[in-house]
């Protein structure tokens, strides 16, 4: 893990800009973290978590990452989360996960990390499961 550069700012503002829980119903609600990627092209794409019962709703990542494939794009040069207290947090194993999925060469991507820190994403997904496999 290294030192985060400046340039995750620039993210770092998007996924606060789009961040702001507002609530659904009594049980529900949606914006309490936002995500924003940088692609590959350098376009900044952007997404809210939806927290519903039953595992039915998600973490912002995806839909971020849904934003970036809804465009045709599907490398990751950086991806930051940041919860609406301003709080930057690192992805969960599914996001992990889904990131590496989507394009294998994300996994040097590098994910902004709590703590002014960041990580390629192989270093968060050790062992990664599909690289073993696919010889990548």
């Amino acid at each position: 893990m290294t030192a985060t550069p400046s340039a995750p700012d620039e993210l770092i503002a998007a996924a606060k800009a789009v961040c702001g829980e507002f609530r659904l119903s009594a049980d529900f609600s949606a914006g309490g973290v936002g995500a924003a990627i940088r692609a590959k092209s350098g376009r900044i794409y952007t997404g809210i978590a939806i927290d519903l019962a039953c595992g039915l709703g998600f973490c912002a990542e995806p839909a971020a990452i849904a934003e970036m494939l809804k465009n045709r794009e599907t490398r990751i040069q950086a991806i930051v989360a940041v919860g609406d207290d301003g709080t930057i947090l690192p992805p969960c194993g599914r996001c992990r996960e889904m990131m590496a999925q989507v394009d294998r060469r994300n996994l040097d991507a590098q994910v902004v990390l709590p703590g002014d820190r960041s990580a390629l994403l192989r270093d968060l997904l050790p062992e990664y499961w599909m690289e073993k496999r696919s010889g990548a």
